[in-house]
């Protein structure tokens, strides 16, 4: 009886875990690795799949533009969103925007990707403002949270942050696709990140 039991509760810890794996394999959580593995083997449509590049850079330039009051510690000549300019500026940022990621994804360089963004007004590189929140010696620490919302899911996604001494929750929305597999639209908490450096930056600069 006592082998019998045994039995029994190996094969439901089998079973739990291939149904976890497959639940994994199909949730919010594998999109993002699959784009990260994307920008590795720099295969553009394998990262487009998983991420949906003019819905994210279109939030983020709305997101980023909002905090033109504190960009220009961060960003050289960021302080000219806050004066009227983002009606214009808008088209060529998002656009810019684009060029860069699709530049870093198929070839892995941030210079390459800076230098491939179109000429523009505003001094402002999506990836170089980003490079402050996950830095060259940044290390990804985990997914911090999942929250499910039926057909959209945030992800919470935990780097370090060697330079502040602190860590950075970069929240990401994704939705799922009619095939099933699931798509990030959205940084969420772009605003708050932006915010969160300019403080840190500021102080940094006074030690």
């Amino acid at each position: 009886m006592k082998r019998l039991l045994l039995f029994v509760l190996l094969l439901a810890l089998a079973a739990g875990g291939y149904y976890y794996y497959n639940s994994l394999k199909k949730g919010p959580e594998y999109a993002l690795l699959q784009a990260a593995a994307a920008t590795q083997t720099h295969d553009l449509a394998a990262f487009k799949r998983y991420v949906d590049v003019d819905a994210l850079t279109g939030h983020l330039v709305d997101d980023v533009a909002k905090q033109g009051n504190v960009l220009s510690v961060l960003v050289p000549g960021g302080g000219l969103l806050l004066r009227g300019g983002l009606g214009l500026l808008k088209p060529q940022l998002t656009k810019a925007a684009h060029s860069e990621i699709q530049r870093y994804v198929e070839t892995g360089s941030l210079e390459e990707a800076q230098a491939a963004a179109p000429k523009r007004l505003v001094n402002l590189s999506f990836l170089g403002l980003a490079g402050h929140v996950v830095g060259p010696d940044s290390k990804f620490k985990g997914i911090k949270y999942t929250i499910d919302k039926g057909d959209v899911s945030l992800v919470g996604l935990e780097f370090s942050q060697p330079r502040y001494d602190t860590t950075m929750v970069v929240e990401v929305k994704l939705q799922r696709q009619p095939d099933g597999h699931w798509q990030a639209k959205q940084v969420t908490n772009t605003g708050e990140l932006v915010q969160g450096l300019a403080r840190l930056e500021k102080q940094h600069l006074l030690k």
